[in-house]
C-alpha cells in the first residue's frame, strides 16, 4: 500500500475536509478532518476511519496505522 492509496480509500468512505497520509510503507500516520467526528470520542472516530480500510488492517496490507482526528472546529483551533 502507498500513503495516496490509503489516503483514497479513507476519502473516498468519509467525507473529510482535511486528510494527511504519511509513512513508511508499514507504518502509518494519518491526520483527518471531518465533521462526521462531531460528538463521537476517539475511539469512535477512529472506527469509522478504520471501517473506510476494510479488510486491509485486518489481512496486514496496512500493519499500524496511527491518527489524529479533528473536526473542522477542532482543526480550527489547531
Amino acid at each position: 500500500m502507498t500513503a495516496e492509496q490509503i489516503q483514497a480509500m479513507i476519502a473516498a468512505g468519509l467525507a473529510c475536509d482535511h486528510l494527511e497520509v504519511s509513512g513508511d510503507g508499514r507504518h502509518w500516520q494519518a491526520v483527518v478532518v471531518s465533521a462526521h467526528f462531531e460528538g463521537l470520542r476517539l475511539i469512535g472516530r477512529h472506527q469509522k476511519v478504520y471501517a473506510t480500510l476494510g479488510n486491509k488492517m485486518h489481512n496486514d496490507e496496512v500493519h499500524a496505522l496511527s491518527m489524529k482526528t479533528f473536526t473542522p472546529a477542532e482543526w480550527a483551533k489547531a
